[in-house]
């Protein structure tokens, strides 16, 4: 735990005083007992109860006061809480390679019946939009709380030749954004030297200010690929647009490492999954970046990632804790002081 006002626990120093300052009134009254010997048959015959609950209250006080103390000195921690995601893009790789048969029944068919049990456990009031990419990107579901809508989107694949992974994170940034003027279409495979160097897009708007990657809360990318990328722009130009945006992109490699040989529309084509581009995009945009061998593993890795997007930790200040906790400490010695003595102090 951490503390944004550190300098306020000085004034904690006044809990020992107050503590001494507390002894030394009790002793003080203990001359009333010489004066009047017959209190000290009294408190011996109440024993050890009586005294453990006098002195009970006014230890609950200077337990308040400490919390109080450390309320005052907003404290902060990393905690786990619901998160703000209102939106949850899913782009799917539908290039040709989705149609190897290593993981059963092909891939494509696995990853649409993974990605159907991932978008209907989401919680109801988290808009999924569907965006499917293969030689190029289109938007097949704006994002909507329609569960069927998606289920349908999703249902409605095409293969493609061709990956354009950058293009299908540009779309969806695209439908995240619809106001900045993101078109995909302004973007070759060439990389564009003025575009690298100031770190986002040409659509941006001269006055556009790049946020802390990662600090955009309201809404997430989740990618799926199974490849390389062979069209539109480069991934990681696309991720650095995502990235001053402040939006996660969570990436999930799917099929093989090792490549596998696969036939699509008369052709032969040897596909290997781009880990390392995968890992850098998700590390680029403060997401994270899974891995699913077969579509079991598939279901898995939209299990963990659906309780990243329901529950995130991060560092939260907890000062409402402590100064609920106070004023429980300051009712429960004001109540038993009451109950006990009939008067407060």
């Amino acid at each position: 735990m951490t503390f944004a006002w550190p300098e306020m626990l000085w004034s904690a120093l006044v809990l020992p005083v107050l503590a001494l300052l507390y002894v030394w009134m009790q002793r003080r009254r203990r001359p009333a007992a010489l004066r009047y010997p017959g209190l000290t048959y009294v408190r011996q015959a109440a024993g050890k109860w009586m005294i453990w609950r006098r002195h009970l209250p006014p230890a609950l006080l200077l337990a308040a006061l400490g919390a109080v103390i450390v309320a005052g000195a907003r404290p902060m921690a990393v905690v786990t809480l619901p998160t703000q995601q209102q939106t949850v893009i899913l782009a799917m790789d539908v290039s040709g390679s989705m149609s190897a048969t290593d993981v059963a029944p092909d891939r494509i068919t696995a990853s649409q019946t993974a990605a159907k049990t991932f978008a209907q456990e989401l919680p109801r009031g988290v808009r999924i939009g569907v965006v499917a990419y293969g030689g190029s990107a289109n938007l097949v579901q704006a994002p909507t709380l329609s569960r069927e809508d998606v289920l349908a989107a999703i249902d409605r694949f095409q293969l493609q030749r061709g990956t354009a992974i950058g293009s299908g994170i540009m779309v969806a940034l695209a439908t995240i954004f619809p106001d900045a003027r993101i078109d995909v279409s302004q973007f070759s495979g060439q990389r564009d030297q003025a575009w690298k160097r100031s770190g986002v897009g040409h659509a941006d708007p001269p006055d556009f200010r790049p946020v802390a990657p990662g600090s955009y809360g309201s809404a997430v990318i989740v990618l799926l690929t199974d490849g390389q990328n062979t069209a539109g722009p480069e991934p990681m130009d696309a991720a650095q647009m995502a990235a001053s945006r402040g939006v996660k992109i969570f990436t999930v490699g799917f099929g093989s490492k090792d490549g596998d040989v696969i036939s699509f529309e008369g052709w032969s084509m040897r596909v290997r999954l781009d880990e390392d581009t995968m890992k850098k995009v998700a590390n680029l945009t403060q997401g994270e970046y899974f891995y699913a061998g077969s579509g079991t593993d598939l279901k898995k890795v939209y299990e963990a990632l659906q309780s990243r997007l329901v529950f995130e930790k991060k560092e939260t200040e907890i000062t409402a804790v402590f100064a609920y906790l106070a004023g429980l400490l300051m009712l429960a010695a004001t109540g038993l002081s009451l109950w006990w003595f009939g008067r407060v102090a």
